[in-house]
């Protein structure tokens, strides 16, 4: 018997069916332009691959006018390219089939180029310009001899971490499904990574939410399979670090890291209940909202769901937004499943950190307290979660 819990948008059905369509008729993505002033230049366009490192995909000698014109096979998910002459780079990321046109000068190459036919190679000129200028006012602040060695490093820090809060709201979390979000999260100053997720649990979490919206938009991304092993073990590296500040010495392997952000609220008995406390127990992780048209139907169709499965290993974490504190308790007061309320609504940051774009919504979480798949992935879900009992 199949059974579906949310009905698939119109957006995630399109950006399925064209990756598939993609993928089948191995089409070709175009990047072309001119670069002025490079005539004998050796012009290469690269790939900024995650297993193989920088792979040169083609080159070119220019001529007098500079043009060029590179195709290759379209990638099935975002991927990043390069322009390259000698040190001079500019960056690029292709979805699909698009032509992108690169203008530039060599001498300025990588910063004051121009570029269009694509939002996501906009988006990246604007951070790579963004992360120029950053580098350049931290070296004019090193460089002040009037600042001792305390004031600097607190002047740096402040001017990283006013970075970091822009690239967050402005770029990450604004469409954390796109290549620009992805790029942002490793860009570096210094040779260290602006967001680090080996040391900042607020990092940890921006990395695991750009892992999880490529999870719904790129499911078989590597890249994103890489995001969420970046995540955990930043999850376990940060709870070591935790422990060593408090004077504990712990074994790292005996620290247990889960491959999801952990979400703890009170229930509507008011015990605070951890997602990650159900590690051994499949989860139906629910975004709820009970004053909403549709709820009743919901609720009777993940009651039948957990009675037909809790005997067996499920359970069902559910997440209400309702800013109404008494109608979300009598709504829940005879539900058998866990019931949390999230008072912070619609701006919780859990919304953010899951990649919610609409409620409801929901995620299974396997025994290891492992992400799983989001509901636009499942259409049975009655065998998705006996493959995982």
């Amino acid at each position: 018997m199949k059974k579906t819990l949310f009905h698939i948008s119109t957006v995630a059905a399109i950006v399925a069916a064209i990756v598939t369509l993609t993928s089948c008729n191995n089409k070709k993505f175009h990047i072309e332009g001119t670069i002025a002033h490079a005539a004998d230049s050796l012009l290469y366009l690269e790939n900024m691959s995650l297993s193989d490192g920088i792979v040169v995909i083609d080159s070119v000698r220019l001529d007098g006018g500079g043009t060029f014109s590179f195709s290759h096979d379209a990638p099935d998910a975002p991927e990043f390219y390069r322009l390259r002459i000698a040190s001079q780079t500019v960056n690029l990321s292709i979805d699909s089939t698009e032509t992108v046109r690169v203008k530039a000068d060599l001498p300025t190459m990588s910063t004051a180029y121009e570029v269009e036919g694509s939002d996501n190679c906009e988006k990246i000129k604007e951070l790579s310009l963004q992360q120029i200028d950053l580098l350049s006012r931290a070296l004019a602040v090193q460089q002040n001899s009037a600042l001792g060695l305390e004031a600097t490093a607190d002047s740096i820090d402040r001017m990283i971490d006013s970075y970091k809060e822009h690239v967050k709201r402005d770029y990450i979390f604004k469409e954390p499904m796109k290549a620009y979000a992805y790029f942002a999260l490793f860009q570096t100053l210094g040779g260290r990574l602006i967001f680090n997720p080996r040391e900042s649990k607020d990092d940890v979490k921006v990395f695991a939410a750009v892992a999880t919206s490529w999870d719904t938009y790129h499911p078989e991304a590597l890249r994103g399979k890489n995001l969420h092993n970046i995540a955990i073990e930043g999850m376990k590296n940060v709870r070591l670090l935790e422990a060593q500040r408090q004077g504990m010495q712990i074994d790292a392997s005996k620290v247990n890291t889960a491959g999801l952000i952990d979400i703890a609220l009170l229930d509507n008995k008011g015990s605070m209940r951890r997602l990650s406390d159900l590690k051994g127990q499949v989860v139906l992780l629910d975004f709820h909202l009970f004053g909403a048209s549709e709820s009743t139907e919901r609720i009777m169709t993940l009651r039948d769901i957990y009675n037909k499965y809790h005997s067996r290993g499920l359970e069902i974490y559910q997440v209400a937004l309702d800013p109404d504190e008494h109608l979300w308790k009598t709504k829940t007061a005879a539900l058998p499943w866990i019931s949390v309320r999230d008072e912070k609504g619609v701006e919780s940051v859990n919304l953010l950190n899951y990649n919610v774009q609409s409620i409801p919504t929901f995620f299974l979480i396997d025994r290891s307290n492992a992400l799983y798949k989001r509901d636009v992935q499942i259409k049975d879900i009655d065998a998705e979660i006996q493959s995982l009992l």
